[in-house]
């Protein structure tokens, strides 16, 4: 192989024989397999079985119809994870990382994952390294941050070392591929990772329902077994009878369709984000997005268009700028979009002087430098930085520049040779020839989508390299409010002041990114969920470390890389759709969580109170199908999918118990009511059955009332059907529901204790606002001091 020609096909092909391609450590979604098998072989689903082994071993074979919801909903589950699983699939192909690659002597553009070792490929700025590799042409930095920590930069020439999972921060380098897919670097720690039991941390809404599901199936065994002994032996109740009520028991207290409809729910969010061109590399960003109440974001790219225009250069001395300018861009291999525009206005094919050294740019120390022998050396770069103490002289012409929002280089004459350490180029050795303004289009979508924000009052933070009075003008232009509040992040030198502009400031200028990073931390460490939008290499570290990274596809491989979240259309005005998007699935899943936590609180308390006290379990488990199907399963799937755009506040667990514990114990205490009755009037367990299932279908069609408020068409049509169906079921199917018709007492019975679920459930819901509040102020109190 030659490495001026690059592998022949025939090399590629070998090497693809031999299994040395550059395939990923893994897929970015499940396999078809791990969806069915994660949908199919549950805890619960096992329980379930369980449950119906015994029910058959007694002949209770009607009973047994609560396997119908569960085949039902882990049908639904696998459908929609598949479905989703196909979209996102086909967006991962279409954003999949693209290299230049020489083979048969031509470059060429392929997928990364199509690549074999010794392949020959080309690395530029804002490149993430794909596999390991050693370089053969060019001299580059790189940024090893991602797998070592470190964030400064290290140098590469030829023949150092590219580590797969690194990303270029400045110049270009050709080199070749020595170990690809599971041999590089970075796969070797993923899978070491991997090993260790490594997993992305889960929002605070998927750690409660873990943790509730937990102790629930914990609970279930020993409460069971003691229930049908207390039923069995105790009370004498016959087999058939003491399986049935434990079985009716333990199924009350399994939140069946809940944790299924939180993958769901999640799973469509993500199919309806890929809808509209974003692709979700992390499904647990979902909830994230749902809590974000600081939006950070940099100027370029973002609030406005990616491409750039040069202007004419403003001379500050006497030079020969057309020449200098045109042999400085015209050998010029631009890798981010102010070298682009530069290039294209200055840069021209012909006669230009021949480069004998350089420095490429980069953002630690903000500027490039080339030396052309002996026609000197020159310099372009921020103004400021170049200039330092001697920025006055060029100020006039300088300020105007800036309050029009353009962004501005200096091009200015080295007196000596080109420095060996950067970062000490000393404004004494400079001489100041012209600036060179720049500027970016406002993107036509962005006021709309900066009002959006401000009305669900996200707060908007502008975080960019430039000049902050030229950010602060886009800013203002593009109608953030407090734009006029801007700090240069270069006058900041203590993590003190960092905190206190992040709590004031809403513009930030002559930002690292370094401090980028630490502006996210500081915005978190005072409470606030940041979700971080950029697009270049410098963005990379506070995307990697802001609680939601939006990448925008069009920029810096490395950025789509680290980010949780891709724009594939590089478009702000999707940002609306993503944040309102996470709120509809966490606002959706708490209201309907609040549903099936109504079942498994009054089950519990009632499985409890029967083991303490000479009582049966009232119900039989075809009766907790038809309550769990019409006041929990079929509207909690339908309130899943609504719009519910409103901001999330408060612990999800805390909200849910808030809205459930009503309904669960006015349950509770009406059907323990009915089971005093039973005792004390010596009712049959068939009428006892028959009062208790009515009962907790009011109180479940009320509490699905509350719930639906404030009513559309489709919650009226909602809560009209699952009344039908549930009133109608009970009627018309009652032989199989085991309900009977009842005489005169125990219908006074019915009556009394079903006028008695509104009052029970208001007064209950009274107390626990109190208590809530109480809680919420005794907290808030602990905080203070």
């Amino acid at each position: 192989m030659s490495s001026s020609n690059g592998l022949t096909s025939a090399e590629v092909e070998a090497r693809r024989r031999q299994g040395k391609v550059n395939h990923p450590p893994e897929s970015p979604t499940k396999t078809v397999g791990q969806i069915v098998r994660d949908n199919l072989c549950t805890y619960f689903n096992l329980v379930f079985v369980v449950l119906a082994v015994m029910l058959a071993t007694v002949g209770s074979w009607l009973n047994m119809g609560f396997l119908g919801v569960v085949v039902c909903n882990t049908l639904i589950g696998i459908a929609q994870q598949l479905r989703a699983k196909k979209t996102i699939d086909e967006l991962t192909l279409v954003s999949a990382r693209k290299v230049r690659c020489l083979r048969d002597g031509r470059w060429d553009t392929c997928l990364s994952e199509e690549l074999v070792q010794d392949d020959v490929v080309e690395f530029g700025a804002g490149d993430q390294i794909v596999a390991d590799a050693v370089v053969l042409d060019g001299s580059v930095q790189v940024n090893e941050s991602l797998i070592t920590g470190e964030e400064r930069a290290v140098p590469k020439t030829v023949g150092g070392e590219l580590r797969s999972g690194s990303f270029l921060m400045a110049g270009r380098c050709t080199a070749r591929l020595t170990r690809v897919g599971a041999e590089s670097y970075a796969s070797k720690l993923t899978a070491a990772a991997q090993a260790d039991g490594h997993k992305v941390a889960k929002g605070e809404m998927m750690r409660s329902l873990d943790k509730l599901i937990q102790a629930i199936g914990l609970g279930l065994v020993p409460v069971g077994i003691a229930l049908f002994w207390k039923q069995h032996w105790v009370l004498s109740v016959d087999l058939r009878g003491s399986v049935e009520s434990t079985v009716a028991a333990l199924i009350g207290m399994i939140p069946e369709g809940l944790y299924l409809l939180t993958s769901v729910a999640l799973a469509i969010g993500m199919l309806r984000l890929a809808r509209r061109r974003v692709l979700t590399q992390d499904m647990n960003c979902i909830e994230t997005l749902a809590r974000v109440d600081v939006l950070c974001m940099d100027k370029t790219g973002t609030i406005t268009e990616s491409a750039m225009e040069a202007d004419a250069p403003i001379p500050l001395a006497q030079a020969p700028l057309a020449e200098i300018l045109r042999s400085y861009y015209t050998a010029e291999e631009p890798d981010n979009d102010t070298g682009r525009a530069l290039k294209a206005r200055f840069g021209q094919e012909g006669e230009h002087w021949p480069v004998t050294g350089q420095i490429p740019f980069n953002t630690a120390y903000k500027y490039s430098a080339k030396s052309f022998g002996a026609q000197g050396v020159y310099v372009v770069g921020a103004p400021d930085v170049l200039a330092g103490s001697r920025i006055g002289e060029f100020q006039a012409q300088l300020a105007p520049l800036l309050a029009e929002g353009r962004r501005v280089l200096l091009l200015a004459r080295c007196r000596e040779a080109l420095p060996e350490q950067p970062e000490r180029l000393e404004p004494a050795q400079l001489e100041f020839l012209a600036l060179l303004p720049l500027q970016n289009r406002i993107r036509a979508s962005a006021p709309e989508t900066i009002r959006y924000f401000a009305q669900q009052g996200v707060q908007l933070k502008v975080i960019s390299g430039d000049d902050p009075r030229a950010v602060s003008h886009v800013a203002a232009e593009a109608g953030i409010q407090g734009a006029e509040q801007w700090v240069d992040a270069a006058t900041l030198q203590s993590g003190a002041e960092l905190e206190e502009a992040a709590r004031h400031c809403t513009v930030f200028g002559r930002v690292t990114p370094e401090q980028k990073r630490k502006l996210v931390h500081a915005l978190q460490t005072a409470g606030h969920t940041v979700a971080m939008v950029g697009d270049g290499v410098n963005d990379v570290l506070a995307l990697k470390d802001a609680d939601c990274g939006i990448a925008m596809a069009s920029g810096a491989q490395a950025a789509s890389q680290v980010a949780q979240l891709v724009l594939l259309d590089s478009d702000f005005a999707a940002l609306p759709d993503v944040v309102a998007e996470g709120r509809r699935v966490i606002n959706n899943i708490q209201r309907s969580a609040s549903l099936f936590l109504v079942k498994n609180i009054f089950s519990l308390l009632l499985s409890l109170a029967a083991l303490c006290l000479p009582l049966a379990y009232p119900f039989q488990p075809l009766q907790l199908s038809l309550l769990s199907a019409v006041t929990i399963g079929l509207p909690s799937f339908v309130l899943a999918l609504e719009p519910n755009y409103e901001m999330v506040r408060g612990k999800f667990m805390h909200n849910v118990l808030h809205d459930a514990l009503p309904g669960g114990l006015t349950d509770f205490l009406l059907v323990f009511c009915a089971q005093g009755f039973a005792y004390a009037f010596d009712l049959s367990a068939d009428a006892l059955g028959t009062i208790s299932t009515l009962l907790v279908l009011e109180t479940g069609l009320i509490v699905l009332f509350r719930v639906c408020h404030p009513f559309t068409p489709l919650r009226w049509a909602l809560w009209g059907s699952c009344t039908i169906l549930g009133l109608g079921g009970a009627v018309l199917f009652a032989p199989w529901l085991e309900l009977i018709p009842l005489g005169l007492g125990e219908t006074l019975v019915l009556v009394v204790l079903a006028a008695l679920v509104l009052p029970v459930l208001r007064c209950i819901a009274r107390v626990v606002d109190v208590l809530w509040q109480k809680g919420r102020q005794l907290r808030a109190r602990r905080k203070t001091a």
